[in-house]
Order: structure tokens, then C-alpha cells, then sequence
């Protein structure tokens, strides 16, 4: 099998080529590693490199499946980790200056299932310092680019782990998301990213931040890529509080359930949100696509309250306080767009913070109003595509409109408020050749549903087949 054709590999056929012994944890490391060595010195998208310690656990995994051992389900699977959390015995800076040099002594819960269920760490992604803005760049490591166009961004915050899935660099990919920091840079780079459930995957053990907001997930080429990753990934830990107890749940069959019968609304603004015109037609057109598959599309009118302002507030605040010890060190090292910002946490209020939770009840009592009607709802992942590399914080118009930098996250913000599972499936591309994405909301707790309305989506309007010109 020629390198490219195995780097381009599903990991489900993946896992079940290596059981049957018709490949090589070694042959498929090693393809992996020589494109990597290749392709990311243009992107960026590897930060930190475990290349001898992948490939002695994949000669350990090759002689498992020799001797018949017992195999996990991403047995000699590769994956990478993006570096917002720990890892054991492999560096882990979450793009700032404070931990260029730190080293966990333990992995975070969902790194040790995977280890379990036999994938091979390949690295840490790159991500912007602690994660809190959609373009990858920090102090450390510098930007990561998007593999469709050098000039653009992959989006934030997992967008090294975005990036690498694009460019084929392993098929699977971690990311977390706090505000849309899993589905902004896959709709950027046109991949599938899935934001579970809150709670969904254990998180600890992590530095403080994004307490009640962040979701891990995973970032692949395939939707079947990414429910075979997260069957893994999910599950209780008793390290992390607000993980939830295992739900009977089959995410793996969820793949071939199909929509037919479903409901499903379209929004194509919630209310509020300025769209790129480009944009909104691909995603319209892509809504409708569903009507094909035997569910029915209704376009609903949302009058959501706009969460914008008090995301700000937590994310400033919660960083601010997580560095509280270190803050002096940290202005002085700190990436330099954050530094008109963080000060801003001196001047919120315990109101403000309080204000904050108040507006996510009020959120929920209009959002879940919408799936006692309907099965899922439609919207479009981002109002944009991937803008400049060189603009840190995005555009400041869309369709002449004036906006702020939290505008750019405006449809998957509400979902990390709710806690909502959400994935974005890629639907089309520009005029420009840039990827669109389609985001997928389902009910709470529901991972199934979006994950069934993902697959249907991919098998009526594939993409896994479309490469970055990079490639």
C-alpha cells in the first residue's frame, strides 16, 4: 500500500486491517511520521513529537496482534493530543511562555482510555495560548496554517489538531471546546468535529479554566472516524466532578441509523448573527439537503439572547484567575493580542459573573423549547471562512457589517452554555476554494442523533475524499 494511500486511511478500517494482520502498526507509524516530517514544517500543525516512543509502542503493538493477545479497539490506531492538556512524560505548554518547559507527571482521564484501547500517541497539536482566541498562534510555537491555503488560519483553539486531519497527518485528532474551539477550526479546515455532551469525557486532571464550558472530542476525516473515537474517549472519572456516569449508548451503530422520520430545524442567523451571504447560501443549500434523506427541514425564527458579552466575561476571568500567582511573570510573556484583555478582568464584577449564569438559564429555557418540537437543529458552523493568519483576532466586518471578535464564534457559543452535544459536518466550498461547515445541535445528552444526522449527511455528500492542494 503506497504512504499516502495509509495516511488517508479511515481508522476504522484502520484498526480492523491491523487485527486482521493485513497491516503493520510499524508500516502505518512510519507512513505517518515520514508525512508528517514532510508536510508540517509548512503548517505547523505538530508542536511537540513523540516519534521514537510511537514507534516502539506500534513494534510492541505489532508483536500484541502476533502473539494473539487481546486488542483494544484502536489498537496500533495513531492519534494526537492536543496541547491544552496533560500528558505524561511529554511536554505540554498550553502555547504559553509560563510552561514552555513543563512535563506532567500523569495524563489527563480520557488519555489514559485511549492508551487502553491501544492507540499510539503521535504528539501535541498546536493551539493558541490557553486556548482563548479562534487562530492558532501563541508565543511558543508561532501560528499553524490552514492546509487549503497557506495565507489563512485553521481557526482556534484546536486548530494544529485541525489542521493534521486536513493534511492527512494520522486520521485521529483530539481537540476541546470552550466556546467552538473543536468545530470552528474543523469547519475551517473541512473536516468533522464533534463537541459532546459537557461532562461526556473526563478532563482531569488540567489547569483551571473553562470549568463549566469545555468539552473534549475529536477532531477526523470520517464521522465514523469520530464516534469510534469518542465511544473511547467517553466515560466517568472520579478526578473530574462534573463527568457524567457511562449512558447506554451506541455511538458506533448511531453511524448507520439514518434520518428518515427525523424533524429538524434551520436557523440560519439565531436571531443574531451576521453571516457571510457565500456562506449562508452553502449552508441553506446543505439544510436542505436533509429533506432528500426522508427528514423533514423547517426554517424557524429564533430570538435567542446573544451570550457574547458574558462569555467574555468568563473566559477573562477565568484565566486571569488561573494565573493569578504568576500574572506579573505572565504580562511580561504573554502572546501580545491578549494583553488590552486580561487587564479587563480587574474591572468585572461579581454581578458580571453572576449575570453570566443567569443569561445561560434564560438561554436554556428558549433552546430546549426548540427540541421538544424537533430532532436536531441546523445552523451554519461559522459566519465565515478561515481569514488571515496575520489577523489574530478575525475580521472586524461581515457583509458590511461591524462586529467584534466574539462575533466569530456566534453560532457555536449558545452550545457550550447548554452543554449541548454539537458537531459540524463539511458541506461545500467558496468561490475561493475555502471549506464551509454545517453545524449539527442535538438534545442534551443525545450524541447519538447528531452523530446518526452527521453520517447520513457524509454518506448523501461525501468529502473525505477532497484533499488540501497542500497534499
Amino acid at each position: 500500500m503506497k504512504n499516502e494511500e495509509l495516511c488517508f486511511m479511515p481508522a476504522t478500517e484502520m484498526a480492523a486491517a491491523i487485527k486482521q494482520k493485513k497491516l503493520s502498526p510499524v508500516e502505518v507509524i512510519d507512513a505517518i511520521l515520514d508525512r508528517i516530517e514532510k508536510i508540517n514544517p509548512k503548517i505547523n500543525a505538530y508542536v511537540t513529537l513523540t516519534a521514537e516512543a510511537a514507534r516502539s509502542a506500534a513494534k510492541a503493538a505489532e508483536d500484541a496482534v502476533m502473539k494473539g493477545k487481546a486488542l483494544g479497539p484502536l489498537h496500533g490506531v495513531p492519534v494526537s493530543i492536543k496541547d491544552l492538556v496533560f500528558t505524561k512524560g511529554i511536554r505540554t505548554t498550553f502555547g504559553s511562555k509560563l510552561y514552555e518547559h513543563f512535563i506532567p507527571d500523569e495524563d489527563c482521564a480520557f488519555v489514559e482510555k485511549l492508551k487502553a484501547a491501544g492507540a499510539i500517541i503521535l504528539g501535541k497539536t498546536n493551539t493558541p495560548e490557553f486556548g482563548l482566541i479562534a487562530n492558532t498562534d501563541n508565543p511558543v510555537f508561532g501560528p499553524t496554517r490552514n492546509p487549503w491555503n497557506l495565507t489563512k488560519t485553521p481557526g482556534g483553539s484546536s486548530g494544529g489538531a485541525a489542521a493534521a486531519a486536513a493534511a492527512a497527518l494520522g486520521p485521529l485528532h483530539h481537540g476541546n471546546d470552550g466556546g467552538g474551539s473543536i468545530r470552528i477550526p474543523s469547519s475551517f479546515c473541512g473536516v468533522y468535529g464533534l463537541k459532546p455532551q459537557f461532562g461526556r469525557v473526563a478532563r482531569q486532571p488540567a489547569i483551571h479554566g473553562w470549568e463549566t464550558l469545555a468539552a473534549e472530542g475529536p477532531l477526523t476525516r470520517t464521522v465514523a472516524d469520530g464516534a469510534l473515537m469518542l465511544s473511547v474517549m467517553a466515560g466517568p472519572d472520579e478526578r473530574d466532578h462534573f463527568s457524567l456516569p457511562t449512558q447506554e449508548m451506541d455511538l458506533i451503530k448511531a453511524v448507520k441509523g439514518g434520518v428518515k422520520g427525523c424533524k429538524a430545524a434551520w436557523s440560519p442567523n439565531l436571531g443574531y448573527a451576521v453571516v457571510e451571504p457565500e456562506v449562508r447560501d452553502i449552508t441553506r443549500k446543505a439544510a436542505r439537503q436533509f429533506e432528500d434523506l426522508g427528514c423533514k427541514v423547517e426554517e424557524i425564527t429564533i430570538d435567542f439572547l446573544n451570550i457574547e458579552s458574558d462569555w467574555l466575561v468568563l473566559e477573562i476571568c477565568e484565566t486571569a484567575a488561573a494565573v493569578e500567582q504568576r500574572r506579573e511573570e505572565w504580562e511580561k510573556v504573554m502572546y501580545s493580542v491578549y494583553k488590552p484583555f486580561i487587564p479587563m478582568a480587574d474591572t468585572f464584577t461579581s454581578r458580571d459573573m453572576a449575570m453570566a449564569q443567569f443569561h445561560r438559564e434564560d438561554l436554556w429555557a428558549k433552546i430546549h423549547q426548540i427540541f421538544e418540537n424537533y430532532d436536531f437543529l441546523l445552523t451554519p458552523t461559522m459566519p465565515i471562512t478561515a481569514f488571515d493568519v496575520e489577523t489574530p483576532l478575525g475580521p472586524t466586518k461581515i457583509d458590511g457589517q461591524d462586529i467584534s471578535p466574539t462575533a466569530i464564534p456566534c453560532f457555536t457559543l449558545p452550545f457550550n452554555f447548554t452543554g449541548q452535544p454539537a458537531a459540524t459536518v463539511p458541506c461545500g466550498f467558496t468561490k475561493e476554494g475555502l471549506p464551509v461547515g454545517l453545524q449539527i445541535v442535538g438534545r442534551r445528552y443525545d450524541e447519538a442523533t447528531v452523530i446518526r444526522a452527521s453520517a447520513a449527511f457524509e454518506k448523501a455528500c461525501p468529502w473525505a475524499d477532497k484533499k488540501p492542494p497542500l497534499t
